[in-house]
């Protein structure tokens, strides 16, 4: 176990280490001069979804001709032009890095803003000295419960955002919302949702393509698949209609929006079988994949692989494993981030949960711990219109093992693996 794992072990550790965090916060911001005071911020959280959400508020702005940059877990840009990769397994950036970018992004002249955020980085003042003009949430389940320890002090986290933000976007149809809702005035914020919400989607069409609906007079489109995507899109309405975008600037910025990096990432080398790349990594996220995705049938076979990070909440790995041995035709558990953990004793916590729903060892449950042997194996498995879903680590560019971190990308893999299997077909 590394020392900083034992260090992290100290009772009530997060507490004692939080004015250092205010003093590096504040240290980083002055250097850079608040990068953000100029800016007018557009911060998007929750447990699902805030990536894909930041992509189409950046897009749809910047198709408007409202210059916008974007810092995300899966790239930042100063502008609407230039997209640079994020190699770092972290969403808001520590503070040095953070800042520095933000001043890259005033630096290019951009008008907007639009920033993932975290409970961490609002707990360990990552976002000082940024005003947030309009805080989007997009749902709230049970994530980073290692580090907040309850889920109260995981919501409280979030809340703090909306404290410190003008106006709010918030997802009605989510059990949380009302916590939310109760910082602002009805003038002050927007809610949105399916079920509930002032905007509201109609008529909503899904299929493998994208997602369709209309919102009042608005006919909304994307290129991205997922009832989530609803929810998603529906957010960025929101806030293209409070910064007084027209309805064809909101409709045709969120339908510009072609992928976002390991979100629903569908592989396609020529293969006679879908593969699919996504980041879901808890339980919440891994059930919304499998609802977009639809039910495996006669002719069409689910092949699943996962696995669990160390140093994470270990308590979603059992009910993870189960989720996808219930919605699986085959399971194969992996490697994931492990840290300084046994990824032995991570996958048999997996492997658990896979029985619970029925899944036999060496008949439709796998245990193979190289990531790349794991794909190998999936991609092997896979037959003309059979689905592999390559779940956990979607952008991420390195997997992080007990001696640091080493080169590993889904999709550039799972690419090469396909494009290799398919040779030995001719």
């Amino acid at each position: 176990m590394s020392l900083k794992s034992v260090v992290e072990k100290i009772p009530f550790y997060n507490q004692l280490v939080l004015p250092i965090h205010w003093v590096q916060a504040m240290k980083a911001s002055t250097e850079y001069d608040f990068p953000a005071k100029k800016l007018r911020v557009i911060a998007v959280t929750g447990t699902n979804g805030k990536t894909t959400t930041c992509f189409m508020i950046w897009k749809m702005l910047n198709e408007a001709g409202r210059k916008a940059g974007l810092l995300t877990t899966v790239g930042w840009s100063e502008d609407g032009e230039h997209m640079h990769k994020q190699f770092e397994h972290m969403t808001t950036e520590r503070v040095e890095v953070l800042n520095k970018r933000m001043r890259a992004v005033a630096d290019a002249g951009s008008e907007f803003l639009i920033l993932e955020t975290t409970s961490h980085a609002m707990m360990q003042f990552r976002t000082l000295g940024v005003p947030v003009e309009i805080a989007v949430f997009t749902n709230l389940t049970h994530e980073h419960l290692d580090y907040h320890k309850t889920f109260e002090n995981y919501r409280k986290a979030k809340l703090k955002l909306f404290k410190k933000a003008k106006y709010g976007v918030i997802n009605a149809d989510d059990e949380n919302a009302r916590y939310f809702e109760n910082i602002y005035a009805s003038d002050d914020m927007t809610t949105y949702g399916i079920r509930q919400g002032e905007l509201r989607a109609t008529e909503v069409k899904l299929s493998a393509v994208g997602v369709e609906y209309s919102c009042g007079d608005i006919n909304i489109k994307t290129q991205i698949p997922g009832k989530f995507n609803v929810y998603n899109s529906l957010a960025a309405v929101a806030v293209g209609k409070k910064v007084g975008l027209t309805k064809q600037q909101i409709e045709r910025g969120i339908y510009a929006l072609t992928e976002v990096e390991g979100r629903m990432t569908r592989i396609r080398e020529g293969q006679d079988y879908e593969v699919i790349v996504d980041y879901a990594h808890q339980p919440d996220a891994l059930e919304k994949v499998f609802e977009s995705v639809g039910k495996a049938t006669a002719g069409r076979k689910i092949i699943a692989l996962h696995g669990g990070a160390g140093q994470r909440d270990p308590s979603t790995r059992e009910p993870r494993g189960e989720i996808l041995g219930k919605n699986s035709d085959v399971v194969i558990i992996t490697e994931d981030d492990s840290r300084d953990e046994d990824p032995k004793e991570i996958a048999g916590m997996f492997v658990v949960g896979a029985e619970k729903a029925g899944k036999v060892m060496d008949k439709d449950l796998f245990v193979e711990l190289d990531r790349r042997k794991a794909i190998e194996k999936a991609i092997r498995m896979a037959r003309r219109g059979d689905l592999v879903l390559i779940l956990g680590k979607g952008h991420e560019k390195t997997i992080l093992r007990a001696d640091g971190p080493h080169d590993f990308e889904d999709i550039k893999v799972a690419k090469e693996v396909i494009r290799k299997s398919l040779k030995k077909r001719i």
